[in-house]
């Protein structure tokens, strides 16, 4: 626990050793306009239900409805961690200096639970804002491993995803994109750590990892646009009861009509371990 009138550490030091963001402590959200609500709104819309339209193209789409300037989509995709399923410039990129390692999973399809997992992070919408979501996803019966909801991209709440992901079993190979959060040495230490074999999407192709692409949209269709969430509290609650479903009673065809669950051998529902504290807040 952080004692800010501490007499034996100072409060910086404090926040050094439990590894946290010192100014993580007085982080205090701006509200979004209503302006920039809608229109990210309908770039997550349009977005999930064309996943191959670039900037260009959601910016025509958006003009009859709102005018907006193609610069103001692409700033808002790459907020929103959204791009293209198709190649091109403007994909996840890596921090400079962070690893990269080659995409294994050409012609190789996942033959059994635990051989494939692949992870991700999607925009989720609120009434008055925005969260976002990570996931790691067992390819073989796309079962939900693990996820994590935070009102920032900070690297904490991947970390926490992946770590609960471990504690549960370890796959033979860990699939993300190049973004800066799948190129961290930290995240990377983890996977390393325990002997998993680390893939990555090619640059600018999305459908490398198109079974967490298919989460998503199943995800938004079935459960987030259906709902209004006034909190990050309500969405957490109510991603937790969706993803119990998802996991443990929704058949897929693809699994002759199991549910993941059944597929992956799983027995009992979850609940995440959630990282941001922010969530208690109500925007």
């Amino acid at each position: 626990m952080l004692e800010k009138d501490s007499l034996e550490l100072p409060l910086k030091t404090q926040v050094e050793l439990l590894g946290i963001s010192y100014s993580s402590l007085f982080y205090q959200p701006v509200l979004p306009s209503s302006r920039e609500l809608t229109i990210k709104r309908r770039i997550d819309e349009i977005y999930t239900a064309h996943p191959f339209y670039g900037s260009r193209k959601i910016t025509a789409v958006l003009r009859p409805e709102i005018m907006v300037s193609r610069p103001t989509v692409q700033a808002y995709m790459r907020e929103m961690g959204i791009f293209a399923l198709v190649p091109g410039p403007n994909t996840s990129k890596p921090a400079p200096q962070h690893q990269i390692y080659p995409y294994l999973l050409r012609h190789v399809s996942a033959e059994r639970p635990n051989h494939i997992w692949g992870i991700d992070i999607t925009y989720i919408r609120l009434q008055h804002g925005w969260l976002y979501l990570t996931a790691v996803l067992d390819w073989y019966s796309r079962y939900v491993v693990s996820w994590s909801l935070s009102q920032t991209l900070e690297m904490e709440f991947v970390l926490t995803a992946v770590d609960d992901a471990l504690f549960q079993s370890v796959p033979e190979i860990w699939n993300s994109d190049q973004g800066s959060h799948f190129t961290s040495p930290r995240y990377l230490e983890r996977l390393q750590n325990a002997n998993v074999s680390i893939s990555m999407d090619g640059r600018g192709r999305a459908l490398d990892n198109i079974f967490t692409e298919r989460l998503w949209r199943t995800v938004k269709y079935e459960e987030v646009y259906l709902n209004e969430y006034d909190s990050p509290k309500e969405a957490y609650h109510q991603l937790a009861a969706y993803f119990n479903f998802y996991n443990f009673e929704r058949p897929h065809q693809a699994l002759d009509y199991q549910s993941p669950a059944q597929a992956y051998g799983a027995c009992t529902p979850r609940m995440p371990v959630v990282h941001s504290a922010n969530l208690n807040k109500s925007h």
